[in-house]
């Protein structure tokens, strides 16, 4: 253990130095705050930190980056909070529970505490032998991997497996994460190997909930921190969306299909200029900007006019080039999603945040870190899962999109 130790010593100080510091409801639904976090240890972060977690989300899937080694309508209602680079949860942990702020995160499926809260067993705890080890973007977990019993909300999931983080790295201002992605994520981040079932495949197999998928809704906003956000489980909340869900199934391509990946393209404007064509790539609660290759990116560039900011490492417009901004749309299956021009830029309210000046226009569409054809092309963050309401349905191998409130908002 000592040598795996001082190998994730040295991994973390070389991170760090790189990367600088990303149905129907029911009558009562069940809520409870799902917060947008705002935390950077550098400037400028937000896009480094993006793009170091694109990078280990494609060595992830490619093994690389593994630890060595209903009822009545039983749905239920989930509040995030909104804290501008990850939205957070408040989780219970044990018999009686402990409360943890856990990242809510499609794009990892381990659930695991005491990067700030430390763990604390009770009677529901038990410790399976087995060491845990995750390595993220820009930080990593090591510890123990436990089976306790979650609370979420009303929702009592028993026997659930919760790695003990004993080193985090990376994780400033949360307790960990809680993880919603493919449950083939989790293999090897055991030294046992096995898969570890996640908090909606614990859920719907005890009979918790009747469906193992998750709706989720985001809102744009201005604030540093804000709960504004409903995590759905076993189902979706109607009064979330416009219109209807739209589903498409999750992509064959590779790596992408190793997460809650689809198939899109992208074009700008009434002209249909082809900003991205059809490729594969991901949706992810765990990413704040919309990511796209390089070499669409380039694309996006001279449409838009757009130069790149050295302060926060966006692109940035001038006023008058906002003014004549189109539309970004995304082609999703059968669907056009409309990306308005104000869905496209940071808050401005926001902006010194970033590190960037409170006058300026910053576009939240940004570098992914490669050129197009490595399958997985893009990433959906939540600046664009903040326009529309999500679903990814488990079972159903399939990923829904629909309209919301918010989609023409001009929040920013």
């Amino acid at each position: 253990m000592l040598a795996r130790l001082s190998a994730l010593l040295a991994f973390t100080a070389a991170a760090v130095t790189v990367a600088a510091k990303p149905i129907v409801i029911r009558d009562s639904p069940i809520t409870l705050p799902i917060a947008r976090r705002f935390n950077l240890t550098g400037v400028p972060s937000v896009l480094k930190q993006d793009q170091a977690r694109a990078k280990a989300l494609k060595a992830r899937s490619q093994g690389k980056a593994k630890s060595s080694s209903f009822k009545q309508a039983a749905l239920f209602d989930v509040d995030v909070t909104n804290q501008a680079v990850d939205y957070t949860v408040s989780v219970g942990v044990g018999t009686p529970p402990t409360s943890y702020n856990l990242i809510v995160d499609t794009g990892s499926s381990n659930t695991w505490v005491g990067a700030g809260t430390a763990y604390v067993e009770t009677s529901s705890s038990v410790d399976t032998g087995e060491e845990f080890e995750v390595i993220y973007g820009s930080g990593l977990v090591f510890g123990e991997e436990f089976t306790d019993t979650v609370t979420i909300g009303d929702l009592v999931i028993e026997n659930q497996g919760v790695g003990v983080g004993e080193i985090a790295f990376g994780f400033d201002g949360v307790d960990g994460i809680l993880g919603i992605g493919p449950v083939d994520l989790t293999q090897g981040t055991t030294s046992g190997g096995e898969a570890i079932p996640t908090v909606l495949d614990n859920a719907f197999a005890q009979g918790s909930i009747d469906a193992n998928l998750i709706g989720v809704s985001f809102q744009p906003t201005t604030e540093l921190e804000v709960t504004n956000g409903v995590l759905t489980f076993g189902g979706v909340d109607s009064s979330k969306f416009t219109g209807d869900i739209a589903y498409v199934p999750i992509t064959s391509t590779s790596p992408a299909s190793s997460y809650v990946g689809i198939d899109q393209s992208i074009t700008y404007g009434s002209a249909g200029t082809t900003i991205l064509s059809s490729t594969a790539g991901i949706t992810d609660t765990g990413t704040t900007l919309v990511l796209i290759a390089s070499d669409a990116l380039a694309a996006y560039q001279a449409a838009t006019g757009a130069v790149s900011d050295s302060n926060t490492g966006l692109l940035k417009i001038t006023q008058d080039q906002f003014d004549n901004l189109e539309s970004l749309f995304f082609h999703i299956g059968d669907n056009t999603y409309e990306f308005t021009a104000n869905a496209q830029i940071w808050p401005r309210a926001l902006n010194t945040a970033i590190g960037g000046d409170a006058d300026s226009i910053y576009l939240i569409t940004a570098d992914l870190g490669s050129d197009s054809g490595e399958g997985l092309d893009f990433i959906d963050g939540f600046a664009f899962l903040e326009r529309f309401y999500y679903v990814y349905d488990v079972a159903g191998s399939k990923v829904g999109f629909a309209t919301t409130e918010f989609t023409d908002a001009t929040t920013n």
